[in-house]
Order: structure tokens, then sequence, then C-alpha cells
């Protein structure tokens, strides 16, 4: 009898040799003359433990990790087939307190099937949102979301139905569903193991999507530093067309969706709605002024629903289990859950998906279990390369968007980046605005050329020269960018710099470094 035996095929777990730890499985079992059947699924999230091997068993699924190829012999030895006791065993996955505590809705699936097998995909329940859809009105879809209170998950956490009642309600010819799948935040990887690891929710979602404000076409843009999630993602499509899932006829019934994919333009600045719009069209991707909002002025003019992968991928749920359901979970007005990823100087790294209302002390201790170096987290910062650093005092603020907000902080899209003792704040505010400076579109004046000049002005601090006035200054130029700046790009390169100054003003005062002999002067690289 045939043993199924999981290795994921997620990005991360690749990195650490999963693949080796694949093939070693294969090539022993053919060795040994077993009957072995290999799945490459998703990573579960507990990327400390990748390469994470699961066989099932009578018992049920058992986990081993971290298996590299080197300890595939002993495994077989161990007769880990049956779930055999081994230095590596860790029981079932369910049971490991990581994955046991945590709030599993968006990534129900993630880790456990075949994310290319629409069988395995409709047994563990996909399927049947976009068949309730389809006999669903369109209104009611978009009052089910509204219900909800689903907000987007990409940052700025704008509800989601009101999005939708405003293309369902505008007239044209021809209206769109485009996702977003430019992940760029510093920490983040929660869109890519969607991709790699159910790519079959967020086409279900789009579709749901499409059937509520009345658009046929969708686009997928994706991050083009995703060469692996878009093997997945093509051969997903095809798979779901096959099935009915895309195309001319969804699920035999007279409606349509089509889905494409198209690759990023490698800004940063395509994460912004309006500058991926125009990227998808084939120009520089640049912000646009607003209004008209891309509900009623999207793609080449048309009304288009533009959401996140995460965002996207919550839709099923919510649709088979109801909005009352969905808004159980939460805190405040941010109802659900939102996959947080746990990344930087941090033991545990790796994806936990709860409910919002978790603290940044729980899951950077709970979960995280301290720094990987043993010393004590200093900085923590949420919400990407824009997001605040915040001090070990504002780690038991509840990660909700508005509780977080007015502590100073961003939940933007659950990125959560740790820093121990050893960082230099000041450097770390160097390189937010630098950051800014490099992946600015260069369409506003303060954003194109405060970054510069701030990266300008924080050198010299760092060295030294007039710290009192060059910090005023420093003050002075955020101001400017907070208020003056066309996008979220500008308007938020303060927050990190203004945290670091506000939490951690010792480490601008530390003493300048000697500079090393011949040391050339800096610049600023740009794309």
């Amino acid at each position: 009898m045939s043993v199924t035996v999981y290795v994921p095929n997620d990005s991360a777990a690749i990195g650490v040799g999963a693949n080796a730890t694949a093939q070693a499985i294969s090539r022993i079992a053919a060795e040994r003359g077993i009957d072995l059947r290999l799945i490459r699924n998703g990573s579960r999230g507990l990327f400390w433990l990748e390469p994470f091997v699961e066989v099932v068993t009578d018992e049920g699924r058992i986990g081993y990790g971290p298996v590299e190829a080197q300890d595939v012999p002993s495994l077989f030895d161990a007769g880990f087939l049956k779930g055999g006791a081994h230095r590596l065993r860790l029981g079932p996955p369910e049971s490991i307190p990581y994955l046991a505590r945590q709030e599993r809705l968006t990534f129900s699936r993630v880790g456990i099937i075949d994310p290319l097998s629409i069988a395995d995909y409709e047994a563990h329940g996909g399927g049947r949102s976009l068949r309730a859809a389809l006999r669903a009105q369109p209104a009611d879809l978009v009052e089910e979301i509204t219900k909800s209170g689903l907000r987007g998950r990409g940052g700025a956490a704008f509800p989601a139905g009101i999005k939708w009642k405003t293309v369902l309600q505008a007239r044209a010819d021809q209206k769109f569903v485009v996702c977003n799948a430019d992940e760029g935040d510093s920490g983040t990887f929660s869109d890519r193991m969607i991709l790699e690891g159910d790519p079959f929710v967020l086409i279900e979602g789009m579709v749901i999507a499409g059937l509520a404000v009345g658009a046929t076409e969708g686009y997928i843009y994706l991050r083009s530093e995703y060469p692996h999630a878009l093997g997945i993602l093509t051969a997903a499509l095809r798979n779901a067309e096959a099935a009915g899932y895309l195309g001319t006829n969804l699920m035999g019934s007279d409606r349509r969706f089509h889905l494409h994919i198209r690759r990023g333009a490698g800004a940063y600045i395509c994460g912004e709605e309006t500058a991926m719009l125009e990227s998808l069209e084939g120009k520089r991707g640049m912000v646009r002024p607003k209004p008209p909002i891309p509900a009623l002025s999207g793609l080449w003019g048309r009304p288009t629903v533009i959401h996140n992968v995460m965002t996207l991928a919550t839709v099923p749920w919510i649709v088979d289990h109801g909005s009352a359901k969905y808004a159980e979970f939460g805190a405040g007005r941010s109802r659900g859950t939102l996959p947080f990823q746990l990344a930087g100087n941090i033991r545990r790294g790796g994806l936990v998906e709860m409910a919002f209302g978790v603290t940044l002390r729980e899951l950077l201790y709970d979960f995280g279990g301290g720094s990987a170096s043993g010393r004590p987290i200093r900085a923590v910062q949420v919400g990407g390369p824009l997001g605040a650093y915040l001090p070990e005092s504002r780690f038991d603020t509840p990660l909700d968007y508005e509780a977080f907000a007015a502590a100073g902080g961003m939940v933007g899209h659950g990125g959560i980046v740790a820093f121990d003792d050893t960082v230099d704040m000041a450097r770390m505010a160097r390189y937010a605005m630098e950051f800014c400076a490099i992946e600015s579109c260069g369409k506003c004046t303060p954003c194109r050329i405060g970054s510069t000049r701030g990266v300008e002005v924080i050198d010299r601090v760092i060295e030294g020269r007039q710290r009192t006035e060059n910090l005023a200054l420093l003050r002075d130029l955020c101001d400017t960018l907070s208020n003056a700046s066309l996008c979220a790009m500008g308007g938020l390169t303060p927050a990190p710099v203004l945290s670091a100054l506000n939490h951690f003003p010792e480490d601008f005062q530390r003493p300048p470094a000697p500079a090393p002999a011949g040391r050339a002067s800096r610049t600023i690289r740009r794309h």
C-alpha cells in the first residue's frame, strides 16, 4: 500500500533545503522498494522547523523537522513512514503549540493540501463559496462582505464592502477585479504563502468579487521577485479553468470570468494601487492623483475593485461561513483575523494567523520565543519599511487598526521585524529615509527631494555635526513629507524616522564613529 509523504514546495522551505530533502526521500524509497506518494505542499509557516516533513499514518499526519537530506536515511531506519520515534519527530502538527494556539481562517488549508489539486481543494471545503455566489444576487454578496467588517489587508484598512458597492453601482461596459500581489514590505510573506500554498482560494475570491460587482475580467499583479510563485500560480490558473472555476461557463453556468497574470515592475511604489494600475497599463509606475478613485475610474478608466492577496483570499471563508461568524473574531472595528509575519531577530520566525486584538508581546514571546540572539528585544517595526519603530513599552498595545494607530503604530500588512538591544536606531532611521529616496516614483517634490535631503541631514547628525540644528531641521522636513506628499510613500516615510527620534533619542547623541581612511562620500543609488 502506498504511503503519502508531504514536503513543502514553499520558497522559504526550498531556501533551507526542501528540494534536496524531497529528492532524498524519493531516492531512498525507490532503493528500498517502498511505494511512496510524495506531495509538495505549502509551508505551515513554522519556518524554524523547515524543511517540515509530514507522513500520513493510521493515527493521522505526523510531522518531523527540520529534516535535512542527510537525516533521511535515519528516518527510514526509524520507521518514520509509520510514525516511528526519531529525534526529529514532532507528532501531529496541530498539537505543536505554535499552530495549536492560532485561529486559522484564511490559512486553513495552507500546508495541508496539494496546492495544485482541485480535488484536494474541494475535499477541504474549497469551491463551496463560488457555487453559493453563483446562486446569489450581486447586492447580497456585497452586503455579506460589508456586514463581515472585512477591511483591506494591504495597509490602508479601507472597508472592502464600500469598494464593492461603489463598483457595483457604477455603470460601465467593462469592470475589473485587480489583485495587487506586489508584496514588497520588509518582513512580509503571507501573500507569497497563499500563492504557493493555496492559490485556488485567491482565484475563488477574485471570481466571487467579479460576480458581486459585475466584473468579468481580473488581473493578478505579481511581484517580479516571486518567480517560484509565478510557476505555481500559472499552473493553478490552468487547473482552475479546466475545472470550471474560470472561463466562459463558470461551474456550468452562463456566467464568465477570465483571469490574467502580469509581472510587476520591481518597484516598491507599485504597491500603491494607482501606481500599480499605471504599470498594468504598460506605463511607468507613478502615482495618480485622486479623485477619481479607482472604484470609479481604475484600470483603463473602468470601475475596478483593487485588493491585495490576503483580502481576496479571505472572501471565500466569509461567503462559506457567513459574515456574522467572521465578525465574531477581532476587536473594535477590526474584525476577523490577520496573518502576522514574524521576522528579523526572532527565535521562531514564521506566520501566525490570529484575531485582531492580540498584542505584540504575545506574538514576540509566546509565539516567537524572544530574540534569536537571546538578547532583549529593544525595538519592533510593524507594517513594513514605512511603519514606526516601537519600544518595549508599547508591546502590550492590542494589534487592531485603531488602537495601534493611537499608540503611534501601523498594522499594515502584518509584517513584524524584531531588533535586539544592539541595534542603532539612528542608522535604522537613515535606512528608512534612504529607502524612500531610492523607491520614490519621483512625481512629487516632497518625496523625491525631501527624502534625499533627509538622508543628508541624518548623516550629519550621525557624524555629530550641529546636531541640535540638524535634528530640528529633520523634524521640519518630516512635517513637510507628511503633509505635502502625493501618496503614502512620502507621507509615511517620517513615521519610522520620528518614532526612532522620539523613542530612542539617545541613539542620535552617540559619539561619531571614526571614519575609515579614504572613505568615499555617501551617495544614494536610484533605480
